[in-house]
């Protein structure tokens, strides 16, 4: 009877637990100095003029916050929100508030270092699949990744 009670201890944990969380972090090499790559990236609502599936970014500001609504190519938006920014380390952190990508629980840095005589972007995030299984909510957001890097690569030359 101990035997039982503790398996079924056991099983309740395991299903109570929470789903663990996706990762996807992709690197590029570019050909440009920290800064002026950062200058390319570094403000929030600059992605629309760098990333290629984003027709206009607006910002605007929530509880202190800087928000930033993406219009896709294409049609969709996605809502996101900064929560840290580091100009000296050059990097910033955000989550999606709102989007139809296949996942949730998004939290993203994008940061610039130094890396020989140019830098390296590098772009990672956490999240949950959400509408579709793990291995299509990694493959989307590898894909806006690798998408985004090679522009900024073309771009902060």
């Amino acid at each position: 009877m101990k035997s039982l009670a503790l398996l079924a201890l056991t099983f309740a944990s395991v299903s109570l637990s929470p789903a663990l969380a996706l990762e996807v972090s992709k690197s590029f090499d570019v050909a440009a100095p920290p800064a002026k790559v950062w200058q390319t990236i570094g403000d929030f609502c600059g992605i629309g003029s760098w990333h290629p599936a984003i027709e206009k970014c607006e910002p605007s500001m929530k509880d202190g916050k800087p928000v930033r609504t993406l219009s896709l190519k294409g049609g969709g938006t996605i809502v996101e929100e900064q929560l840290a920014r580091d100009d000296k380390k050059m990097d910033y952190t955000y989550t999606i508030l709102q989007s139809p990508l296949p996942v949730s629980d998004y939290k993203s840095t994008i940061m610039v270092m130094p890396s020989g005589s140019g830098s390296k972007v590098q772009w990672q995030g956490t999240f949950k699949a959400k509408g579709a299984d793990d291995a299509k909510a990694k493959e989307v957001i590898t894909g806006i990744y690798d998408a985004g890097l090679s522009a900024i690569a073309s771009k902060a030359k």
